[in-house]
């Protein structure tokens, strides 16, 4: 870092004043850095790529700093940038701040919890002159090094390695390997009693604090079990959260801390700043990509429980077929309104086919208004040559029908849908009352082979995949696929299953082939 003072004030001062005022302009620029730990890689290392995420959590660890929260738990999808600021940058930001400490690395690997420890240690060596940070003579050990201030860094593995050793600032960095490790009860419980008999316990009273940063895997992963004890700051608890999903979703993560709106993406340090159609193409092959529940986990950081629900992934992977030759005999559109304490409207598309199969060829649910599901609806049943749209007869009928018929009017008028196309028929299915009475039967059909998918639903599967018969509500995916079902076939409507039927594989063989990621978009007059 350079200072310059102007040429004709620098002629009429002597040498020592001349590196008095440069040096002072020198520390004063040392000083601005040290603002929050991004704001510090940023100033010092010229290959550091600054994306707005990455400042809220450089603003977020200097709360840790200040004091007006000590614990702060990060969530966010893989390879954004979170554990070089907050395992690498922050530590030594913590150490140009308070050079005294003790930083404790912790990581679910020795190896990974050692690289910080190693990268944590090069800032020391190439910008520690700046801050007054030198290595104390004799501290060799890359695992556990000390400063001549007293402060230093402790490298290690999650549920070892802290006994003894005094802590200020604990990172805990990826605790969980891997989703198997996640699902692991015997692993989490050991996590879990090493942070609070060990980890926890080896803070310091004069000035403390813990930061988790984590690939959410499972409801009762570390960040989990930590929200349920000692609960959200907002909510009267001790964790001040960051969670910046892949795709903004306020309507159910509420405010998103970059106050982006539903479906906007998150940045990416490779991703140029403004490239929004990059970064919505970079988010959407990721999810094309990962099974349902690791798009959720990974990119979402909403866990959800694979135990308990009506099917599973596996069934709903061996449902999906974008290739076999089905002439539809009568395709059809559903939708579920948006209510009941839910946002999103469910609307589906689909056929019975000459196979006596119903076919799921569209999912267009989203949170929209009245106005927007019905026009969805109509636009989807115009798109697909739909004879039929089906609405719950249970709920809100007369206003669906009307929304629809209100609708289809706007969208002839406004020349969107030619005046000669006839609107569908408008058909009121009745399905059971009880959540889980109307959802078991769909899910026997699934077993039974006589729904498939017709391409990856990443949003249809998980919501069947996650919901439990024991939610209050089921979402609108669900409730529209099933009075699709219904629909298309009425005797499916007619018993329900006593219990939820077991996550086994279609009773026909031959569902072996992988679908494209782009199957499942069809246009006008589908399998015509």
């Amino acid at each position: 870092m350079t200072a310059r003072l102007p040429a004709d004030e620098l002629g009429h001062l002597d040498d020592a004043a001349v590196y008095q005022q440069l040096e002072a302009a020198r520390k004063s620029m040392s000083t601005d850095l040290l603002h929050d730990p991004v704001v510090l890689a940023r100033g010092l290392d010229r290959t550091f790529r600054m994306r707005h995420h990455l400042g809220v959590i450089g603003a977020a660890l200097a709360g840790v700093e200040r004091g007006e929260y000590d614990r702060l738990l990060i969530v966010t999808p893989p390879q954004v940038g979170k554990s070089t600021v907050v395992a690498e940058w922050f530590p030594y930001w913590w150490l140009c701040v308070h050079p005294e400490d003790r930083v404790a690395v912790t990581s679910y690997s020795d190896d990974l919890a050692l690289k910080r420890g190693k990268v944590i240690r090069s800032y020391v060596d190439e910008y520690g002159d700046e801050y007054d940070l030198a290595m104390q003579p004799g501290s060799g050990a890359m695992q556990d090094w000390s400063l001549t201030k007293g402060g230093g860094v402790r490298s290690v593995s999650v549920g070892k390695g802290l006994t003894g050793h005094p802590v200020n600032l604990l990172i805990v960095d990826d605790p969980h390997k891997d989703r198997a490790d996640a699902e692991s009860e015997a692993s989490r419980r050991h996590l879990h009693d090493w942070y609070s008999s060990t980890a926890l316990k080896r803070l310091q009273p004069d000035r403390n604090a813990v930061v988790a940063i984590q690939t959410r895997w499972h409801p009762d992963d570390f960040a989990g079990r930590r929200l349920s004890e000692e609960g959200r700051l907002e909510q009267g608890g001790r964790w001040k959260v960051v969670h910046l999903p892949a795709i903004a979703n306020p309507s159910k993560f509420g405010p998103d801390p970059l106050g982006r709106e539903d479906g906007d993406p998150l940045p990416h340090p490779k991703i140029r700043n403004r490239d929004r159609r990059a970064l919505l193409a970079w988010w959407a092959d990721m999810k094309a990509t990962s099974i349902v529940r690791d798009w959720h986990s990974l990119a979402q950081g909403d866990p959800q429980p694979a135990e308990g629900a009506l099917v599973s992934e596996e069934l709903l992977r061996m449902l999906r077929d974008p290739g076999v030759d089905v002439e539809p005999q009568k395709i059809a559109v559903s939708v579920d309104p948006s209510g009941g304490g839910r946002d999103t409207a469910g609307v589906v598309g689909g056929f019975l086919g000459d196979d006596q199969r119903v076919w799921i060829t569209h999912d267009v649910s989203a949170a929209m208004s009245s106005a927007q599901w019905s026009t969805a609806a109509c636009m989807l049943a115009y798109e697909t040559n739909a004879s039929v749209i089906y609405v719950e007869w249970n709920f809100g009928r007369d206003m669906c029908e009307l929304a629809i018929r209100t609708s289809w009017e706007t969208l002839q008028r406004d020349g969107v849908i030619p005046p000669k196309i006839l609107m569908p028929l408008i058909d009121p299915v009745r399905a059971k009352q009880g959540k889980l009475l109307r959802a078991e039967p769909v899910a026997q059909q699934m077993v039974q082979d006589r729904v498939r998918l017709r391409g990856v639903f990443v949003d249809l599967e998980r919501e069947w995949a996650t919901w439990m018969p024991t939610d209050p509500d089921s979402p609108g995916r669900i409730d529209a696929s099933c009075v699709l079902v219904y629909g298309l076939i009425p005797e499916a409507n007619k018993g329900a299953v006593v219990h939820a039927p077991l996550p086994q594989a279609p009773t026909p063989g031959g569902l072996g082939r992988q679908p494209s990621p782009s199957a499942g978009l069809y246009g006008r007059r589908i399998g015509k």
